[in-house]
Parts: structure tokens; C-alpha cells; sequence
């Protein structure tokens, strides 16, 4: 059996190579932290990419909020990381009534045909995750979902999660469930013995918030941690 999955949350180099360090399997490259994360340039993703060895998911999104702003831009970005190496992503669009933006969803996978993807926390600000599930469960390339199962994070969200891998397998629920978005420490022996097996986390290994680096040490702690 293969161990869970732990993804980082990465801004660096310096980032990134603490996060490998530490065991994790995954980076979720992105920028701009005070905007919830958006797509990195290029050249940070260069960087980091010759700083690991380890896979690295790239966010597409390019505004604050879950409206995808100028899909051509999009495009546009995903082409450039794509030309420099970037083989998997991270997006997902709702409109502004929190419906699931199908044709920008589906116009950033096309963008990306190839490549896996994950579809962020979007869906825990969406009016109706289901029909999130439903509408994007099929498009290519999707293998992961990131969430914490309320817009309220990990602890308000645990019901919903549980309730949706009990699903797994149904259409729409054939992707893996990573566990991210306000998920702290006390949470992970719950979830491990529920079934869940992917885990994503940024604040919690770094030792000071958003302007210090990730730590090493931190990160072997959760590795530890989601191993036991």
C-alpha cells in the first residue's frame, strides 16, 4: 500500500527545497498569498523547478475569488509554464453566483490537455459542491480535489468530507480527496482513520506565517505525523 499523499505549499526555491527535504511528495507551486494564491511567473517556477526533484502543481488563477478573469490570460500562462517544463496544474472556476464556470474550467483543461490537474477550494465556496462534482468530474486530466469540505475550513468541513469518500468511486467522485484549508495537526489522526490519504498544508510548516520560509523540521513532523 502506498503511502498518503503530503503536498507543500510552496513560493520558492528555498521553499521548495525545505519541503523535499522534509518528505513531502508534492508542491503546489503559487504567488501572491495575500490574493490566496495565484499563478506563479515563470521564472520562480524555473527556479524551483531545478531547486527539487519532487512534482510540482502550478496554480492558474490569476485574480482574488474564484471567477476566472481573462480566460486568454490564462491560456496565455499555462502555454509558458507548459514551454518550460510544467507538467501539472492546479485550477477551477465558479461564476458569480457560485454555479461551477464550466466552459472557463474546461477551456483552462484544454489549455492543459496532457497534463493532471487538481481542482482547488473553489469548490468549497461553491452554491452547490455536488453539482461542482457532477459538472467537472469527467474533463480530462482531473485526478485530484482540494478541499476542507466547508468554505470554513477542515474543522467545520469533516462531515462533508467524510460523506463524500464514502462516494468514492461514483462519478464524480473517482478523484483523489486532498485535505486542505485550515487542516492543523489534531485533525490528522481522525482523517487518517476515516480512509483519507492525501493532506495539504502551507501556514502550518512555516514557523511564522507567510513572510518566513518553510522549515524543514516542520514539515518531517507532519510527514510523521500523516504516516502514523
Amino acid at each position: 500500500m502506498s503511502r498518503p499523499m503530503f503536498e507543500v505549499i510552496a513560493l520558492t526555491a528555498e521553499d521548495a527545497r525545505a519541503a523535499q527535504a522534509g518528505g513531502a511528495d508534492r508542491l503546489e507551486l503559487v504567488a501572491d498569498m495575500a490574493a490566496d494564491g495565484l499563478t506563479p511567473s515563470v521564472e520562480d517556477f524555473a527556479a524551483i523547478r531545478d531547486a527539487v526533484t519532487i512534482p510540482l502543481r502550478v496554480m492558474l488563477r490569476i485574480r482574488d475569488g474564484f471567477t476566472p478573469g481573462s480566460l486568454d490570460e490564462l491560456r496565455a500562462r499555462a502555454a509558458a509554464l507548459r514551454a518550460e517544463g510544467a507538467e501539472e496544474f492546479v485550477f477551477g472556476f465558479l461564476d458569480a453566483d457560485g454555479a461551477v464556470d464550466l466552459a472557463a474550467t474546461q477551456a483552462v483543461a484544454e489549455a492543459v490537455a496532457g497534463c493532471r490537474w487538481t481542482f482547488h477550494r473553489a469548490i468549497d465556496h461553491s452554491a452547490d459542491r455536488a453539482a461542482v462534482r457532477a459538472a467537472v468530474g469527467d474533463l480530462p486530466g482531473l485526478d485530484t480535489f482540494l478541499t476542507s469540505g466547508s468554505p470554513a475550513g477542515v474543522s467545520a468541513g469533516q462531515e462533508v468530507l467524510a460523506g463524500e469518500l464514502a462516494k468514492a468511486g461514483d462519478p464524480g467522485y473517482r478523484q483523489q480527496i486532498l485535505i486542505g484549508g485550515g487542516l492543523r495537526a489534531e485533525h490528522v489522526p481522525g482523517l487518517r482513520a476515516a480512509g483519507f490519504a492525501g493532506f495539504h498544508v502551507g501556514g502550518p510548516v512555516r514557523s511564522n506565517g507567510w513572510d518566513t520560509p518553510v522549515d524543514p523540521a516542520k514539515v518531517a513532523h507532519w510527514r510523521a505525523l500523516i504516516d502514523s
